[in-house]
């Protein structure tokens, strides 16, 4: 019809603008193949963000997809479909009390790549706020593939909480003599208690450098992994609720399913059963 008659007569008879029908007809024609590869994208987007709990950005969803798109591209259909990773928050809370007159190890592991797991590993302490109060966690971190090997929760933080955490690696991964543990110069690593309990399964300390935050990265790094996947978007009303949230993103999520960047884009597990 409208090849017989003006175009403009016939919107003002079917009471209709001229810019809605031509945008009904755009509606009308078949996407190009570049629109049906970004559709197929979308939804292959919005699957595997779901799958990451909502925490992966583009470098880690374009893994996902297997190279079935750039970076760039991936980048751009997430803003699309208004997906964005989640923020970290800078907040922190002191955790390190290195004001003690216990003794400080030497840093063993200045310049020491592992070749293998349960060669070093890493331990710190963090916090977890609740509607009950602080939830203080320790963990260790198998330093060559980036495990979480141990860890225990409560809501005091002391030395009987580190050896509770120790106490579970040893259990484990059952190491073998000489096996480093790296912690910072805090009051509750350089414990009697602590070092009692390194000494009998014949393990040997390390302690960051004075004023050196930097000596344990790897550790502060799975912090702020946790803290920016699972805390600082949930409001936690009781530390059970906390706690169970955090065991499950350790056991089902950061250590069997996380994509690390430093592992080649495989998880921890992943990595040691290909290494091992």
């Amino acid at each position: 019809m409208s090849g017989q008659y003006n175009l403009r007569w016939l919107c003002e008879a079917l009471l209709v603008s001229r810019s809605g029908y031509y945008d009904w007809l755009r509606r009308r024609r078949k996407p190009g193949a570049r629109a049906r590869e970004n559709l197929v994208l979308r939804q292959r987007i919005r699957e595997e963000f779901v799958r990451s709990r909502e925490t992966y950005g583009s470098p880690r969803l374009t893994r996902m997809l297997g190279g079935a798109a750039s970076r760039n591209r991936v980048a751009r259909l997430m803003r699309v479909e208004r997906i964005w990773a989640r923020q970290r928050s800078k907040y922190r809370v002191q955790t390190t009390d290195s004001r003690h007159s216990d003794p400080i190890a030497p840093n063993r592991v200045l310049e020491l790549v592992p070749q293998q797991t349960d060669r070093v590993w890493v331990t710190d302490a963090t916090y977890v706020l609740t509607g009950q109060g602080w939830l203080y966690v320790v963990a260790l971190l198998d330093l060559y593939s980036r495990r979480v090997v141990g860890w225990a929760m409560d809501e005091y933080l002391d030395a009987d909480l580190a050896i509770k955490a120790l106490k579970m690696a040893i259990a484990q991964r059952r190491p073998q003599p000489a096996l480093i543990v790296h912690s910072d110069r805090g009051s509750q690593f350089a414990s009697a208690a602590y070092r009692r309990t390194l000494a009998a399964h014949q393990l040997i300390p390390s302690m960051s450098r004075k004023g050196n935050c930097y000596d344990n990265a790897f550790i502060e790094a799975f912090w702020s992994s946790l803290k920016y996947e699972v805390v600082y978007h949930r409001r936690f009303a009781t530390r059970a609720e906390a706690r169970t949230a955090i065991f499950d993103y350790i056991e089902s999520f950061y250590n069997r399913t996380r994509l690390h960047s430093s592992l080649r884009y495989v998880s921890p597990v992943t990595f040691e059963s290909k290494t091992n």
